[in-house]
């Protein structure tokens, strides 16, 4: 696992774009500061750039980083989430625009994947997580599911299988600001 830790921190602090096991399905991901590296993602799955990405983090102290506002209530659901669960915060910040939402809102997981969190911490930020499809194709729950358009045209293809054998998206929840909830994803 070191070894992979250290070739996908290579692509992603030198701008690219790796093919990644998430906590939950196959992932692409990269700096979430890198605007070309998100437009190279945009293109690569042929999605709008209107939809936005998720960020994931480690830590209490990365969510605070990107989440300008943290409802209080947002502690709790992540504490007791009993699977990954990915909150839609009212606010955005230190990320490029395409991250955001048009409200300026900003969607952020805490992981717990191994992988994942000794690359964020190797990282010291975030990682863009989208699932690894083309637009409007099934989300890959297999290695083998990946279509070769986002194979090939990635930077780096982390060799690791997913930790996680009960694949499935996460839970989207978006929080406003007074702390109301809307069940995005269940």
């Amino acid at each position: 696992m070191k070894n992979e830790i250290e070739k996908a921190f290579e692509i992603v602090k030198n701008g690219g774009v790796v093919l990644y096991p998430t906590d939950t399905i196959w992932g692409i991901g990269c700096d979430p500061k890198n605007e070309n590296a998100l437009e190279k993602i945009n293109a690569l799955k042929q999605r709008s750039s209107d939809k936005n990405f998720i960020v994931l983090v480690d830590s209490e102290r990365l969510l605070n980083r990107y989440a300008k506002i943290i409802p209080e209530v947002c502690y709790d659901l992540i504490d007791f989430a009993n699977r990954p669960l990915t909150i839609i915060y009212p606010k955005g910040q230190f990320v490029a625009p395409q991250v955001l939402a048009n409200d300026d809102s900003i969607g952020i997981r805490v992981t717990k994947d191994e992988f994942c969190t000794k690359l964020i911490q190797k990282l010291k930020s975030g990682i863009i997580s989208t699932s690894a499809n083309v637009s409007g194709e099934k989300s890959p729950v297999k290695f083998e599911d990946i279509s070769d358009t986002i194979k090939n045209g990635v930077d780096y293809i982390v060799n690791l299988p997913l930790a996680n054998k009960n694949v499935k998206a996460s839970q989207i929840i978006k929080i406003g600001e007074n702390s109301e909830v809307t069940i995005i994803r269940k």
